[in-house]
């Protein structure tokens, strides 16, 4: 008979140590702070040692407990590929995608038809960030955020390059066409508390300098200002490949496609505790794909 240590226990244990927290792996598990506390007490009292340590107000897993929950991740694996097998080999994959909220809206879900078309068997479910520099934390399969980061826990594949450059939209540039990139005086000039330095990036690249009489109009978050700019309010800089649709079906024009400035390129990110499904590995290859066929930005 075998003497196992309590299954519910192991499981929060195994995600409280891969989430990075109580608090994440709660969120994660639909539980709450006490109660993820209570049951890694009691794997630790089945066990007899402390598997995480108070480092100021946080929670940090010891060495020994990071090795023991990459033993119990990789268990939960074989267990799950033995239950697919024996139970349900027909159902539908679902497949947990966190990326920034524009790149999803405008870069990513308009591609998704294409992989469902070629893995009928998988489901593809987007969750949005308004930050790349949010932490990481579970409740996802695949993560995708802008580098160079250090992502210690992760496998990071680069799949996307991306670049700046002015946009605005093609009823404005009708209105008051633009002279040369540093015809701005008068102008509004959109901007996003996300995106610092854009303007002054691009104007630099451009060879121009802003004029005293420019109005700047700041956004908190990206897609707001990118629904100014189609609605005519201002111009903009904008990042492509992401905004190549918006161009190519005439919400934008870029005045300027040969003044970009080079931006951190986008990594696929998988935790190196993951399920590693064939799905998942189809996903990242179907991203590095789809990044290698956006490397122009439409005229």
């Amino acid at each position: 008979m075998r003497h196992l240590p309590p299954l519910h226990a192991l499981r929060v244990f195994e995600v409280a140590v891969r989430a990075g927290s109580y608090a994440a792996a709660g969120t994660e598990l639909g539980l709450t702070h006490g109660a993820v506390s209570r049951q890694v007490a009691a794997l630790e009292a089945w066990l007899g040692q402390p598997l995480f340590a108070r480092v100021g107000r946080r929670m940090v897993a010891t060495q020994a407990a990071r090795v023991f929950a990459a033993e119990i991740s990789l268990a939960f694996d074989r267990l799950t590929e033995a239950a697919d097998i024996c139970g349900r080999p027909l159902a539908p994959r679902v497949l947990r995608v966190s990326a920034p909220t524009t790149f999803a809206m405008r870069w990513l879900i308009p591609r998704l038809d294409g992989f469902r078309a070629a893995r009928t068997d998988t489901e593809v479910t987007v969750t949005t960030t308004t930050t790349l520099q949010e932490e990481l934390r579970g409740g996802f399969d695949l993560a995708i955020r802008r580098g160079p980061e250090p992502w210690p826990q992760h496998h990071a594949v680069p799949f996307l390059t991306e670049v700046d450059t002015l946009v605005a939209s093609p009823a404005l540039l009708t209105r008051a066409p633009l002279a040369s990139p540093g015809d701005l005086e008068g102008r509004v000039l959109l901007g996003t508390q996300t995106r610092p330095g854009d303007w002054r990036a691009w104007l630099a690249v451009a060879g121009a300098v802003r004029p005293e009489g420019a109005r700047p109009r700041i956004f908190d978050h990206f897609f707001v200002t990118l629904q100014a700019l189609e609605d005519g309010a201002g111009l903009g800089i904008g990042p492509f490949p992401v905004l190549d649709r918006a161009v190519a079906e005439g919400q934008l024009a870029a005045p300027y496609p040969g003044i970009v400035v080079e931006r951190p390129g986008y990594f696929v990110l998988t935790p190196f505790d993951a399920d590693k499904t064939p799905a998942l590995a189809a996903f990242v290859e179907w991203l590095v794909a789809e990044g290698a066929a956006s490397l122009t930005i439409p005229r």
